[in-house]
């Protein structure tokens, strides 16, 4: 399992009416986690790209345990709990300032080829990049 994490700080129209972080701006704080965690990996979804892949998402799971406010530092911990083979799958925990878990989520993302448009196994060159960063043992 790989384990990254990153910080992020709520920024004020990131909030609803009751000063909450708006509930769909948390799947965009897991793709910030998933970005982070993927270039620590050698791996950009640019280079991704440019080589014929994509990886849109499939499945989004979200529960949500307590609100975030404005100017909250939040660290979004992010998970890769198996190796890639057809999909990508991320786990992810977001915590406050005080270490309060806050909400919890899951998203597998899938590969496709570019110029077919159709389903791929995870393409070599991202599952040597987790290999390379994958614990022994």
């Amino acid at each position: 399992m790989i384990v990254r994490e990153t910080q992020v700080r709520v920024r004020y129209g990131e909030t609803d009416r009751m000063g909450y972080v708006y509930y769909g701006k948390y799947a965009e704080y897991f793709e910030v986690g998933r970005a982070e965690l993927i270039r620590t990996l050698g791996i950009t979804y640019k280079s991704v790209e440019e080589r014929g892949i994509l990886m849109p998402v499939s499945d989004l799971e979200i529960k949500y345990r307590r609100p975030a406010r404005y100017d909250d530092v939040l660290t979004i911990r992010t998970t890769v709990p198996e190796k890639p083979r057809s999909s990508f799958l991320t786990e992810y925990e977001i915590f406050n300032e005080d270490g309060e878990l806050l909400v919890q989520g899951k998203v597998r993302l899938a590969f496709f080829d570019r110029a077919r448009m159709r389903p791929v196994r995870a393409p070599e060159f991202v599952q040597t990049a987790v290999d390379a960063h994958w614990p022994e043992g």
